[in-house]
């Protein structure tokens, strides 16, 4: 059995129809254990609030079998600052797969996310991660590979016309990420 933690982004109440909550409800059907937590106050995050509910929700997972991350958007920058400062809890994940992280650009206009803007990307990866953004995301003009990827050493997967990889590029149900999922080694595609 595989222990997943999925993390929402700023502004993410969770919606049902959202792809982070059917993967959470296939992985549950499937016997995996699931932790999708409400993160709070997601409309004005606090950084280390956040950094706090992922050091809780990490240590809450099964200590046996493999435990996997799936963090979109801001989440995927709050997995970046723990990994900076050096928090205990990332280490304890097999793999993660980092969704849609957006710039410092686009995060400097917007000062409820403004403190999630990414820290300097000068540090390893505890383990195996994978990036995943679309090739016209408004939330990252320059680019997930070039900003992200690259600098980290990571593979990664730019999928044509994904946008954000939210609700409002169409991203409800999406096969490939449970795919990924069930096999680390999946390609990650476009919903179909």
């Amino acid at each position: 059995m595989t222990a997943y933690l999925i993390l929402h982004g700023w502004q993410n109440h969770r919606p049902e129809n959202h792809w982070q909550h059917w993967l959470a409800d296939r992985l549950t059907d499937l016997g995996h254990h699931v932790a999708y937590p409400q993160l709070p106050d997601p409309d004005d995050p606090d950084l280390d609030v956040w950094l706090t509910e992922l050091a809780r929700h990490l240590g809450e997972l099964p200590a046996t079998g493999e435990r996997a991350v799936l963090a979109h958007s801001a989440s995927a920058l709050l997995w970046l600052h723990a990994v900076d400062r050096g928090l205990p809890g990332p280490a304890g994940a097999d793999r993660v797969l980092l969704v849609a992280p957006p710039s410092a650009s686009v995060l400097a206009q917007h000062p409820q996310v403004a403190a999630f803007a990414p820290p300097a990307l000068e540090f390893a990866l505890p383990g195996p991660t994978r990036l995943v953004a679309g090739d016209d995301d408004p939330y990252c003009p320059e680019g997930a590979r070039e900003t992200f990827g690259e600098p980290l050493g990571i593979p990664t997967d730019i999928l044509p016309g994904a946008a954000h990889l939210d609700l409002d590029a169409g991203y409800g149900p999406w096969p490939a990420v449970l795919d990924w999922c069930l096999d680390p080694d999946a390609a990650i595609t476009p919903r179909r």
